[in-house]
């Protein structure tokens, strides 16, 4: 049956923009992280990917690295491209990303030219795409001057192969040589890609979202919902094999009881609210206008829809924000 996208779908969802770049964004991103690659069924990869489309997720996000075999996600998304999304390319923000290992020998990750112009072409192949929208470093090269890095991301724009750069993983102080990079170059830089949610604050308490308002910039914030820990699941307890992502480990570092207290806490705002844990933790988020999205990772059109449900509130009163800053001290 061939796929034809909802009449609706910008109707739903809010957009916003990156500074005073031409680049805009759905509030909510898909990842396709975990669960989209060669180990998930096709079907149903295909079945969120459009869904999420019908219903306003015009941004995708994808790494050559994602899978869990490396390229499988890019591959899978290709597939998707190819039979249903086509003629809607140029309504769709895809974007990529190299830096982590993705194939053997000492040019399969990180940041060097080869690197990142190998990885391109590649992901460009692997989803039948003449460009990306935006091509990330997905992290920074401690092995050589970030210049280099800077430049060949220059380069592939400059090529056609990428519209806008982006970099993630990067702290305020990475940031703001990259910037001076950017700036020098005259490369439209638009996002850093940065671990952030309720309980994992450092993109604001670094200083690195207001530093990126203030550059005409913005900041994607991936695992919002640290890795699900955001949700009504965990009000009992956290198990001793809860799969922490390694930038929110530290939230364990006094023992899970603590945070357990803390989602109790802020589940009980989040009802008074109307709302689920999970979508006021995104809802949360996008206080900041420097916030242009969250990517959310869900293999469920039933979560899909749940979190998209979260931009029907995104207001917080100064006493609700006094309450959930309390809480997260």
């Amino acid at each position: 049956m061939t796929y034809s996208a909802a009449s609706t779908r910008y109707d739903e969802l809010p957009i916003r923009r990156v500074g005073k770049t031409g680049l805009q964004l759905p509030v909510i991103s898909l990842g396709l992280w975990r669960n989209f690659g060669d180990e998930a069924p096709f079907a149903n990869s295909r079945k969120v990917v459009l869904d999420a489309f019908d219903h306003g997720v015009f941004s995708f996000d994808l790494a050559n690295n994602y899978g869990p075999s490396k390229g499988s996600a890019e591959r899978t998304f290709g597939q998707i491209m190819q039979r249903d999304l086509k003629p809607y390319r140029d309504e769709l923000v895809i974007t990529t990303k190299a830096g982590y290992p993705a194939w053997p020998g000492p040019y399969g990750a990180f940041g060097s030219r080869k690197t990142l112009i190998s990885s391109l072409d590649r992901s460009l192949k692997q989803m039948h795409l003449d460009y990306v929208d935006i091509f990330y470093s997905h992290r920074p090269d401690p092995n050589i001057d970030l210049y280099e890095t800077a430049a060949a991301l220059d380069q592939l724009v400059r090529q056609g192969k990428a519209l806008y750069v982006g970099i993630s993983n990067y702290d305020r102080d990475q940031t703001a040589t990259m910037v001076k990079y950017f700036n020098e170059m005259h490369t439209p830089f638009t996002v850093n890609q940065y671990s952030y949610n309720m309980l994992n604050q450092q993109a604001q308490t670094t200083g690195l979202i207001d530093y990126l308002g203030q550059h005409n910039a913005g900041l994607v914030a991936y695992g919002p919902l640290a890795e699900g820990l955001l949700t009504q699941r965990y009000l009992q307890g956290i198990p001793a094999d809860f799969p922490i992502h390694r930038t929110n480990k530290y939230l364990f570092d006094q023992g899970t009881a603590i945070v357990v207290n803390q989602l109790n806490a802020l589940n009980r705002i989040a009802e008074q609210r109307g709302q689920t844990l999970a979508q006021m933790a995104l809802a949360w988020l996008l206080r900041s206008q420097v916030v242009t999205s969250v990517i959310i990772g869900t293999t469920n059109v039933d979560h899909l829809h749940a979190n998209l449900e979260a931009t029907h509130n995104l207001t917080f009163s100064d006493d609700e924000v006094k309450a959930i800053t309390a809480i997260l001290k």
